[in-house]
């Protein structure tokens, strides 16, 4: 009986053998050691991943880190520094209410374009004037030379030598008169047409106050033109960089605001700072601080940077604040250290000669 039961039960197991292992000769194979072995691998190459990623990035920040130290330590630079802008102020040579104002504030003008008008009524009848003192003296010096000349004619018989002169003397009064006629009108032509109070430079009205109306007082600033053919800036440098700059040196500066840099040129290095202890007293004698601190902060030194080119997006106000690399901070940098200070900063391909390339 147990065998009856025994020979189903094995032929039961054998059906459910799979047909790929029924029909195959090898043993078996085991599930457990298959899979550990990949997961083993996995984590070693995980931990060279991450050692290797280390690795870049460590080597990335070292060279940061010197470029950094090249631009900000070793490279003639400043945070401190100015837009900076000549101003024209206008003043009338004559005096007079005004009676046209022909620009407003801000806008823009050229050499020469008038700023406003002058009541030029008296200065009218001046030049009118003139002239007719111009004519009388004419009149009086032709009346003065027949005179003399009349006299130069007749004989000592006729007239005296004394006589003669007075009136050879009398003409040449009256010549004099007529010159001095003459510059009157001159002047007071130029008068009439210094009514009209035109501005001295290219550039653009700023802080406009005038109105019609007004009283316009001789040599008396009422207007005022912001050169726009005068910027410049100036950096405010550390001493300890002075060594490093020098007139003709290159320069760029960076404005807040704006993602281009201006180009420019070293013009000149101020070669005074006010000091405290320059100061002298009531009696003429020095006046020196008595207090000393032990941090000893570096001195600042005005550098003018001539500016050579300026970005078509760039608009310039005087008193922008600037960034100023002298030189480009790039003399005396391995190649290497420039090429990445060029990647970092995000710069165009330099030529030999230190100019960007043309497009």
């Amino acid at each position: 009986m147990k065998r009856d039961d025994d020979g189903p039960a094995e032929s039961r197991q054998q059906d459910h053998i799979p047909a790929s292992e029924a029909h195959s000769d090898e043993p078996p194979k085991a599930q457990g050691p298959a899979k550990a072995l990949p997961i083993g691998r996995r984590r070693r190459g995980g931990r060279l991943l991450r050692l290797a990623a280390t690795g870049l990035v460590l080597a990335f920040a070292a060279v940061a880190a010197t470029v950094v130290w090249q631009f900000y330590v070793t490279a003639p630079w400043t945070r401190d520094g100015r837009v900076r802008v000549q101003v024209v102020n206008i003043a009338p040579q004559v005096a007079g209410t005004i009676v046209e104002l022909r620009v407003t504030d801000n806008q823009e003008v050229k050499k020469g374009d008038v700023l406003y008008v002058i009541d030029p009524f008296d200065y009218q009848e001046a030049v009118v004037s003139a002239e007719a003192a111009i004519k009388n003296r004419e009149a009086d010096l032709s009346v003065k030379e027949a005179q003399s000349a009349r006299r130069a004619a007749l004989s000592t018989v006729s007239t005296s030598v004394e006589e003669k002169q007075q009136f050879a003397g009398t003409a040449k009064i009256a010549e004099a008169a007529l010159e001095t006629a003459r510059s009157q009108l001159s002047q007071a032509k130029k008068n009439l047409e210094r009514t009209q109070v035109r501005s001295t430079v290219n550039g653009r009205v700023t802080n406009l106050l005038l109105r019609v109306g007004d009283y316009a007082q001789t040599g008396t600033a009422n207007a005022r033109v912001i050169d726009t053919d005068s910027f410049w800036v100036d950096g405010y440098f550390e001493e300890t960089k002075m060594a490093h700059i020098h007139v003709g040196a290159p320069a760029e500066m960076a404005l807040m605001g704006y993602g281009a840099s201006l180009k420019g040129t070293v013009e000149s290095l101020t070669l005074g700072i006010s000091t405290a202890n320059a100061a002298t007293s009531t009696q003429g004698l020095p006046n020196v601080d008595p207090v000393y601190t032990w941090v000893r902060l570096a001195q600042r030194v005005p550098v003018r940077i001539r500016i050579d080119h300026v970005p078509p997006e760039v608009t310039l106000v005087a008193g922008m604040t600037a960034t100023v690399v002298v030189g480009d901070g790039r003399e005396g940098q391995p190649a290497w250290v420039k090429a990445a200070r060029d990647w970092i900063l995000g710069r165009p391909d330099r030529t030999e000669s230190g100019a960007a390339p043309k497009n």
